[in-house]
């Protein structure tokens, strides 16, 4: 019998091949149980961009419900961070960022409970990195091991941290594992805290306001929870999609691909257009306007992302 996802499958198999090397598109679909419903690629690594701030909030939140951390704290806000490397400073970029809000308050202080919304809702650069001091890279990765996340998936470092990018210390994900994460988070994991932790992650991935990938190729108003990331040659969301009257589920896509930013973004719509036409067969749904279903060659520049 042939599967409602094979004209997908097909469409991604020559986008990887016409993009040539170093191309990956990786899908990942599943319940909020963690059992996948659809996957292509699923498992392929792929540079994390500013995904890897949905498992540090996750820490943050944990580290609050155990009484470690408080959501009032106040964050000494600054813009020069140390690496893990080696100890030695370096600077964020203000104008590679989306959170002029958190950088109006350097030399002043924030909350713990300020940062880690602008980190998920505006992707903001500098409100991760504070969150990577004060939460801490272990606790991050017990996030990831609680989730049941693959050894690819990895949160070495903070943004912008060039010497240990230079020395192979890199973030790193999989469609599959982003997929058990949000999962995790949808389904209220007992092992990661349960409601007390992940309603308020949850909460604020609702609020997201970079709408332009998964969201945007679902049917206008379905309600979602969503992390992207994005830097030159990378685009990746993952979803957690409560339609109303269905049992939700999570959308995970990663592409390492050679396009601009809005492209990138109109290919990833696209995808989670054809999943909810796999899945929703006997439903009209519009395309999304911006989709288009081949990888194109427009190239674009700029500094890592995370």
């Amino acid at each position: 019998m042939r599967s409602p996802f094979s004209d997908l499958d097909s469409r991604l198999d020559r986008a990887a091949l016409d993009g040539g090397d170093g191309m990956a598109l990786s899908v990942w679909l599943g319940g909020l149980d963690g059992r996948p419903r659809y996957e292509h690629d699923a498992r392929a690594p792929h540079y994390a961009a500013s995904t890897m701030k949905l498992p540090l909030v996750m820490a943050a939140f944990r580290r609050v419900a155990r009484g470690e951390l408080h959501l009032d704290m106040e964050v000494p806000v600054r813009g020069t961070f140390a690496s893990v490397l080696d100890g030695s400073p370096f600077d964020l970029d203000e104008t590679d960022d989306q959170d002029p809000v958190t950088w109006a308050a350097l030399g002043g202080t924030r909350t713990l409970r300020q940062l880690a919304e602008r980190a998920i809702t505006h992707s903001s650069n500098i409100a991760t990195n504070l969150l990577v001091d004060v939460v801490g890279l272990d606790e991050v990765a017990a996030v990831l091991r609680l989730a049941g996340c693959s050894s690819t998936t990895v949160v070495g470092r903070g943004i912008e941290d060039a010497r240990a990018r230079e020395a192979g210390i890199t973030n790193t994900v999989t469609a599959a594992d982003l997929g058990l994460l949000m999962a995790a988070v949808g389904g209220r994991a007992p092992d990661l805290g349960g409601e007390a932790v992940l309603g308020p992650v949850e909460e604020l991935l609702a609020g997201q306001v970079h709408l332009d990938q998964v969201p945007a190729g679902l049917p206008a108003g379905t309600p979602t929870a969503s992390k992207s990331g994005w830097i030159p040659g990378v685009s990746h969301d993952v979803a957690l999609v409560r339609p109303e009257g269905e049992e939700p589920f999570v959308l995970s896509v990663c592409t390492t691909i050679d396009l601009g930013e809005a492209d990138a973004a109109a290919f990833v719509a696209g995808i989670a257009r054809d999943v909810w036409r796999a899945t929703h067969p006997d439903e009209a749904i519009e395309p999304y306007a911006g989709a288009h279903d081949d990888v194109s060659t427009t190239r674009s520049s700029g500094v890592d992302g995370a």
